[in-house]
């Protein structure tokens, strides 16, 4: 008999500061959620960190733990997060995204948008993960689109996860401004939309708020990949639902 394959959430989590690797209250809710998920045959992670002018796939064994920060604290440099890579699944993205170009890659790793957070979800480093590239030359509509056709790994055993921020604003984050209703006001609007499955608003925003939140789009862009591989019908629950110094949106969606 062969073994009943688990149909998995997507995820995106809010990961702020590459600081959460280590653990705080943030760190203590992924846990807590790992715990709670069923085991995945593998993670396809969607990260603002991987942001270049292509598609492309980790596909080596053993993607390398990539420490893309500055100025922080010995002890994060020291992490490694050494979680196998999966051939299958490089493959099968690509077969999927077809005639999307995916290129192989063999170079990248695992960022910090990835382990910081994967680091918490499945601590023992034993589910196979592939990263998939951000293509920084296309619009909103085509991210969504690719989260669309890749919903059915998840009927296959593999946790769609994306990792960014739903606003992200670091010239703002604690300076002061007197008024960050902006930053509230866009996080309410995309808790809004995922729960009554109105992708629409969220797919290319505009706006004041919107300009504001994202004043660039790499950490806003994985959102749009779990929403993508959302079900009509499907539940959907927020973790983390805190703004940090004011202007970096901690907000988790769950959806399945």
């Amino acid at each position: 008999m062969s073994e009943l394959v688990p149909h998995m959430p997507a995820i995106f989590a809010g990961h702020g500061s590459p600081m959460n690797a280590l653990g705080g209250a943030y760190a203590a809710v992924w846990r807590a959620l790992g715990a709670r998920l069923p085991r995945p045959k593998a993670v396809l992670c969607i990260s603002a960190h991987w942001f270049v002018d292509e598609t492309a796939v980790t596909a080596m064994e053993h993607p390398r733990t990539i420490h893309d920060f500055y100025g922080f604290p010995k002890p994060l440099y020291d992490m490694r997060y050494p979680a196998p890579g999966d051939a299958w699944l490089a493959e099968r993205v690509a077969d999927i995204l077809d005639p999307v170009p995916v290129r192989h890659d063999h170079d990248w790793g695992l960022d910090h948008g990835a382990w910081s957070v994967l680091a918490h979800l499945f601590p023992a480093a034993d589910v196979p993960v592939v990263q998939l590239s951000i293509d920084r030359r296309r619009p909103g509509s085509f991210h969504y689109e690719l989260g669309r056709r890749l919903a059915p790994l998840r009927e296959e055993g593999v946790l769609i996860f994306g990792s960014g921020d739903v606003v992200h604003n670091l010239s703002a984050a604690g300076q002061g401004i007197p008024d960050y209703d902006w930053a509230v006001r866009f996080n309410t609007l995309v808790k809004d939309a995922a729960l009554a499955f109105d992708h629409a608003p969220l797919i290319e925003p505009a706006g004041p708020d919107a300009d504001l939140a994202i004043p660039t789009p790499e950490h806003y862009l994985p959102l749009l990949y779990v929403l993508g591989a959302q079900g009509e019908d499907e539940t959907v629950t927020f973790f983390n639902d805190e703004i940090a110094l004011a202007a970096v949106s901690m907000l988790g969606v769950k959806i399945g």
